[in-house]
């Protein structure tokens, strides 16, 4: 027979084909984790296994640690429910005008802060070309880009007749009259309030 170490204990005893430890006895003392042998000579389960490190706190080479780094303070700012927080509703209202100044058709301005969490406004117009759709966008991103707001983010184009532009606060939805007419964004979400229509 063979001396063989399990989870840092001297066994006695051989190996088995399906890895089990057969007629062995601990030497020093009781295995108390992992394989090891029990009293009488007969095989323990396995225990838990070593804890791995946690991947989203491990140090990867190469990369800088977030440890010790200065956290963001946070300003202690009273949330109330259904206050309207008037410099989004006041980009909404640029939208609109933004829009309705390229010619955009069907603008509408809905309050959606009691649907949903991940915005307070849809801004949804219509175009009748894709070259109205990408005029009407280019107007949008260009005139509040001069005022200092960019999207977060922008998805679509002209060319897929659907365009949203994310500006947190309010996501804007241009749309070609036949997407509009079958996606139906306005009976979607009808128990949001009207706050304004410009035909």
């Amino acid at each position: 027979m063979a001396d063989e170490q399990v989870s840092g204990e001297r066994v006695t005893g051989g190996q088995g084909a399906d890895g089990t430890v057969s007629d062995g006895k601990v030497a020093d003392e009781q295995v108390a984790d992992g394989w090891g042998i029990e009293e009488g000579g007969a095989t323990a389960a396995p225990g838990p296994a070593p804890a791995a490190a946690d991947p989203r706190t491990a140090r990867r080479p190469g990369l800088p640690s977030r440890r010790g780094a200065a956290q963001p303070e946070v300003a202690d700012v009273d949330i109330v429910p259904g206050a309207v927080d008037e410099a989004v509703l006041a980009l909404a209202h640029r939208i609109v005008e933004l829009a309705s100044g390229k010619k955009a058709s069907d603008v509408v301005l809905l309050d959606v802060r009691g649907q949903t969490t991940m915005t307070d406004y849809f801004v949804i117009c219509s175009g009748a070309s894709d070259r109205q759709l990408g005029a009407i966008t280019d107007g949008i991103v260009e005139g509040l880009h001069e005022e200092g707001e960019r999207p977060l983010s922008r998805e679509g184009d002209a060319s897929s007749h659907w365009v949203l532009l994310d500006f947190g606060g309010v996501i804007v939805h241009v749309m070609s009259v036949p997407e509009r007419e079958f996606y139906q964004l306005e009976k979607l979400w009808s128990k949001a309030s009207l706050l304004l229509h410009v035909v």
